[in-house]
């Protein structure tokens, strides 16, 4: 399960409501290298068959198939300080991951 915090939760419903996307999905993606995972955060215009669906606090979360194979349990924050405004998004399944057959996501041999 993926716990998205009250915080990123008002954060997101507002974000979506400025897009004109009230009730979108939220894309989570893989960003950076094979030896620096990181992820990211982006509306969900198209979600095809092979995705995977969840939904916490009113919000619906979409992952590809091969992403989600390696982040099933984690959270999203936001935090705003005066360094500025960011989601925080923490796989607990980081470093544990053994599927490297499967998810693909490290490029790992």
């Amino acid at each position: 399960m993926i716990e998205i915090t009250n915080r990123a939760a008002a954060e997101l419903k507002a974000l979506m409501e400025d897009a004109g996307k009230s009730g979108s999905a939220i894309r989570i993606y893989i960003t950076g290298s094979s030896a620096d995972v990181r992820y990211g955060l982006a509306l969900a215009d198209n979600i095809n068959d092979n995705d995977v669906t969840m939904e916490n606090n009113g919000i619906k979360i979409v992952m590809a198939s091969d992403v989600a194979v390696g982040f099933t349990d984690g959270s999203i924050d936001f935090v705003a300080d005066r360094t500025g405004k960011n989601f925080i998004i923490q796989n607990a399944e980081s470093g544990t991951c053994d599927n490297c057959d499967e998810c693909g996501i490290c490029d790992a041999d």
